[in-house]
């Protein structure tokens, strides 16, 4: 382009970038911090080439929160309350993550029979990793802090394709088995001890924008499985607890507890020619 339309490409950028709302830190702060975290929580792996002296639990506690009031600094005009306070209450939290975790793990570990050992699910596993995060990223939800928790379970999701939305409510010793291409949207709520199955989809029936601050997405009741690639839609849809909802199955209504709904497959013989 010529220094004419360059200059006025430059104009429209400038006058564009001041109607945006929110100035974001970057996404690869956020990956690196959710990464962070959980390797301190649960510190299994480490590079090869890490050369630094362990840190003392205390300093890399302190390191986490100055990478996270870093990252808040750009949100500061959003936030409903000083950082200072956020931070205090988001690490309050952090024992209480914790301990979810491990429950996490632990139904992880006992109802996979390929896995090896809690060390095994919490390292390589992409469930637990989708898990963990969102697990954190709820409780800054929760805090008020806007957009940085869904940076945080995006940063997951491309790592790990599962798409956990950070508002969903979520119980104890959550499974969630290869993972690949789940999908759990904003309003789902989600009991303890539910399994889920690669390709499993917890959405909303089409809604207008007007309705988004209503319960669109099904909720999931205690010890429930659902199967692969099944498709539970909607916010008055509600799944009785230790409920079986087998692969391919469609539901867009509730089904009682104790119930096993499955996906019926049609079996034709073809006839052969007569030679």
């Amino acid at each position: 382009m010529n220094n004419h339309q360059q200059e006025l490409f430059f104009q429209k950028l400038n006058e564009q970038n001041t109607t945006f709302q929110y100035k974001l830190p970057s996404r690869h702060d956020a990956g690196l911090f959710i990464q962070k975290l959980i390797n301190f929580l649960f510190p299994i792996s480490q590079d090869c080439q890490q050369n630094d002296k362990a840190k003392d639990l205390q300093g890399a506690f302190l390191e986490l929160r100055h990478r996270l009031d870093c990252m808040l600094s750009p949100l500061t005009p959003q936030l409903e309350r000083s950082r200072e306070k956020i931070l205090d209450s988001v690490f309050d939290h952090v024992p209480e993550i914790y301990e979810m975790l491990l429950k996490d793990a632990k139904s992880i570990t006992e109802n996979d029979p390929a896995s090896v050992s809690i060390e095994e699910v919490i390292a390589l596993y992409p469930g637990f990793t989708a898990i963990a995060t969102y697990r954190i990223a709820h409780s800054f939800a929760q805090e008020g802090i806007p957009l940085l928790p869904r940076m945080l379970t995006e940063f997951a999701h491309s790592q790990t394709g599962i798409d956990i939305h950070p508002n969903a409510e979520i119980g104890h010793s959550f499974f969630i088995d290869h993972g690949t291409g789940i999908v759990i949207g904003e309003t789902t709520i989600i009991g303890n001890h539910v399994k889920l199955y690669q390709g499993v989809t917890l959405g909303a029936t089409h809604v207008s924008k007007s309705l988004a601050s209503k319960k669109r997405h099904p909720t999931i009741e205690d010890n429930v499985v659902v199967y692969a690639n099944a498709t539970i839609l909607g916010g008055d849809t509600v799944i009785g607890h230790d409920s079986i909802i087998g692969g391919n199955a469609w539901l867009v209504r509730s089904v009682p507890p104790y119930s096993q709904v499955y996906h019926q497959s049609k079996i034709e013989v073809r006839q052969t020619s007569a030679t």
